[in-house]
């Protein structure tokens, strides 16, 4: 028990000496650590959609969802970085939390799906979601404590609840257009986080924010 008690302890300071290190870290060294993470997030997102492209039946490309049917569609974001110029440093990192907060669920549900895809490079695949999962658990943890440091408009998330379901098919044409389809979403999605992140990385520079 006392063994126990001082692991405890242990991670405890761990935990308190890391977020100490962060709140003596300038916003500027922060976002750009953000925009590094969330840059990996998204080549993580290509690069899965790219392996599961080369064994996905034509059929699929013709049934699959619209974009407009991504359960983070209602959520308005710039569309282009002319228009994420015009948004405030917090409202941009309230829509970069809101968009990662949103696909906690839907990576669960990816990463349990990939143990059973019917897709030659499977094994692969479900690596690389359990990567993306950590990836966004971390970039995630990152922005809370930006969230912190810029604001109450930075702090708020809006709610954007998965309604899919746990079953993403019962035949392995359904699971795999369903699979697809949720991943070409996260891929939108952190190609959108990761812009936002790189306006204000570069806004944080001001070295020459008209390059922004």
């Amino acid at each position: 028990m006392a063994h126990r008690r001082n692991n405890g302890c242990k991670l405890f300071m761990t935990v308190l000496s890391m977020l100490a290190a962060c709140g003596a870290i300038p916003i500027g060294d922060l976002l750009e650590r953000a925009s590094q993470r969330s840059d990996r997030l998204h080549a993580l997102s290509t690069m899965l959609s790219q392996e599961l492209d080369s064994h996905f039946p034509p059929i699929g490309r013709v049934i699959m969802p619209r974009p407009a049917m991504c359960h983070t569609s209602s959520l308005q974001t710039p569309n282009d970085k002319e228009q994420a110029l015009q948004v405030s440093e917090s409202d941009l990192l309230s829509l970069a939390r809101s968009l990662l907060q949103a696909w906690a669920d839907p990576l669960l549900l990816l990463s349990t799906s990939a143990n059973t895809l019917p897709h030659p490079g499977q094994s692969r695949i479900s690596n690389k979601i359990q990567e993306l999962r950590e990836q966004s658990k971390s970039l995630g943890d990152g922005l809370d404590i930006l969230s912190g440091k810029m604001g109450p408009d930075a702090r708020a998330v809006s709610l954007l609840p998965y309604r899919g379901g746990s079953d993403l098919g019962q035949d392995k044409i359904s699971r795999l257009i369903n699979f697809n389809f949720l991943l070409s979403c996260f891929r939108r999605d952190s190609h959108k986080i990761d812009s936002f992140l790189k306006v204000l990385s570069c806004r944080a520079a001001k070295t020459n924010p008209q390059m922004c």
